[in-house]
């Protein structure tokens, strides 16, 4: 009898953590559609953080920058890069990145620590890859990349408005000091 509810205990612990795993995959916001005919090939390089929504890694920071380039077994490897303007230093983070599905969709997972994946998903980009807005896996997080330390007004409008009728509160935007 022992062994019964033994076997059943681990049945309803396994199906539960298999449940939480695959609850915390979810890698893009409800209603939010990655950008398709996605060319990782062309989005590798140097970004510059236009703006973003704050958030605790990236407090104080400016004159930040994200360089993607392939590791050997073809994950993308992130390299992030900013000015903490408190505490009087640079600071960075390395860490890699995979696509969720088929490399034709921006939408992948991101990881700076160890197991830990994060979403990634690149909701905007302009037909020569010189800008980009990405949103994590919910509405939390936001950024507005550029491959120069500025963005034309027409662009980023276009950005915020897309980002605004997807259900992003721009309000919290932090905009980055590049200059």
């Amino acid at each position: 009898m022992k062994k019964k509810y033994l076997w059943i205990g681990s049945g309803v612990i396994a199906a539960s953590a298999l449940l939480l795993y695959w609850a915390n995959r979810k890698t893009i916001p409800d209603g939010v559609t990655a950008v398709s005919n996605f060319e990782k090939s062309k989005y590798l390089g140097k970004w510059y953080e236009i703006a973003r929504f704050d958030f605790r890694f990236e407090k104080n920071m400016s004159h930040v920058t994200a360089e993607y380039s392939l590791n050997e077994d073809g994950t993308i490897r992130v390299l992030n890069r900013g000015y903490d303007y408190k505490a009087y230093k640079k600071k960075y983070s390395e860490g890699k990145a995979k696509f969720v599905g088929d490399e034709n969709t921006a939408m992948l997972e991101v990881s700076f620590f160890g197991p830990f994946y994060a979403g990634y998903n690149v909701m905007a980009i302009d037909e020569n890859y010189q800008y980009a807005l990405v949103c994590g896996k919910n509405r939390d997080y936001l950024w507005l990349l550029s491959r120069d330390k500025t963005m034309p007004e027409k662009i980023k409008y276009d950005y915020l408005k897309l980002a605004k009728d997807a259900g992003f509160d721009i309000s919290k935007l932090v905009w980055t000091d590049q200059l």
